[in-house]
């Protein structure tokens, strides 16, 4: 919106030149985002507090977690408000991949909305039934595909996607690249919710992931770098820096109330935008692969369910015994219960974190 309304006013005030620079909206942005969640932070919560809206703690998992229950949840609410206005005041709002990744984020916050409103105002105990909430994920990735495929930035490569480690190579979907979108969106947003469970852990995460794809959109956005890197060129990709630099900023912000021991959650309003936000952004940038690396420690944690879960069953039908492969998942419940304490387990994933966000902006050059 600034860039809009003072950038053409640069004739005038030579000063205004400086809303034409990525790097300066991208920053402004991340400052905005930061100073909002720790602003509008404290009022959220109290008045969570105040209408009681309050985690409920399964009983089925670690004791330790019975201590929370109560705790203000829906603090994604923090995140959206934190990452939606900088983006609209510093983003260019006649840009493709700007209007896209803020309805993949404003579509998937609504529905963890709907969750997080029918378990703990309306008291239904499973919340938004499943299949709903995974239409609504498959309804976000149609919706994705059909804007890729109708849009003309994406003319030249609407169904490819990079293969990390090689340069001048990309992988074609052809028809079936909806398919492989709505892969990555239900998937991702479902791994950041169940990533969600530790005071910290999803929204350190998560500053660490949108951190590094601040700056693959910025690289793709340039003809000079990514030429030079041998790289998709996305015209226009650019401006989703300010997005992710956003995210990154409101999610350090709301880290600071998320830490522990945590004065509010960020519920399914915060985990499913969040992951929904991701995915897309790799979609957008046709780094999708790249996202199994950058997000290494959300698919470890979606995978350590699925193998629990398949395990279970499979032991179950062949001996009549269900076993497990881990004491509990996700696999930050097993470091818990094998006697790490909670904030060990955080630090711990997200040096992993850090360590797999150096990787993926190495493969850049190894190539």
């Amino acid at each position: 919106m600034l860039y809009h309304l003072l950038y053409p006013l640069k004739s005038y005030l030579s000063g205004l030149n400086i809303f034409q620079y990525i790097t300066f909206r991208a920053t402004s942005a991340a400052i905005l985002a930061l100073l909002m969640s720790f602003l509008i932070g404290p009022w959220i919560i109290r008045l969570l507090e105040r209408h009681q809206i309050g985690e409920e703690i399964r009983a089925t998992g670690p004791q330790s977690h019975q201590r929370k229950k109560g705790t203000p949840t829906m603090g994604g609410i923090i995140i959206l408000s934190a990452v939606i206005l900088p983006t609209l005041l510093f983003a260019r709002l006649d840009n493709t991949y700007v209007l896209i990744i803020l309805m993949a984020v404003v579509w998937m916050g609504a529905i963890g909305f709907t969750d997080d409103y029918l378990k703990t105002i309306r008291k239904t105990k499973s919340g938004l039934i499943a299949r709903y909430k995974l239409a609504g994920q498959i309804i976000l990735g149609l919706a994705v595909s059909a804007w890729i495929f109708l849009a003309p930035e994406f003319h030249d490569f609407r169904s490819v996607t990079s293969i990390p480690f090689l340069k001048n190579y990309e992988l074609d979907f052809s028809y079936f690249y909806p398919v492989f979108i709505i892969l990555i969106i239900t998937g991702f947003s479902n791994a950041v919710n169940l990533t969600d469970g530790l005071d910290g852990l999803a929204a350190g995460l998560s500053a660490i992931a949108f951190s590094v794809f601040a700056a693959v959109a910025y690289i793709s956005g340039r003809v000079d770098f990514s030429n030079y890197l041998n790289i998709i060129y996305l015209p226009g990709a650019g401006e989703l820096t300010i997005f992710a630099a956003a995210m990154a900023g409101a999610a350090l912000g709301y880290l600071w109330f998320n830490a522990a021991p945590a004065q509010v959650f960020m519920g399914d309003t915060g985990s499913l935008a969040t992951g929904a936000a991701l995915s897309t952004m790799a979609v957008l940038l046709k780094k999708e692969l790249l996202l199994l690396i950058i997000g290494g420690v959300f698919v470890g944690e979606a995978l350590s369910v699925i193998l629990q879960v398949g395990y279970f069953q499979w032991t179950k039908k062949r001996s009549g015994v269900g076993k497990r492969i881990f004491k509990m998942a996700p696999i930050h419940h097993h470091f818990e219960l094998s006697g790490w304490p909670e904030t060990k387990v955080v630090i711990r994933f997200w040096i992993i974190g850090i360590l797999l966000a150096l990787f993926s902006l190495s493969t850049f050059k190894i190539r």
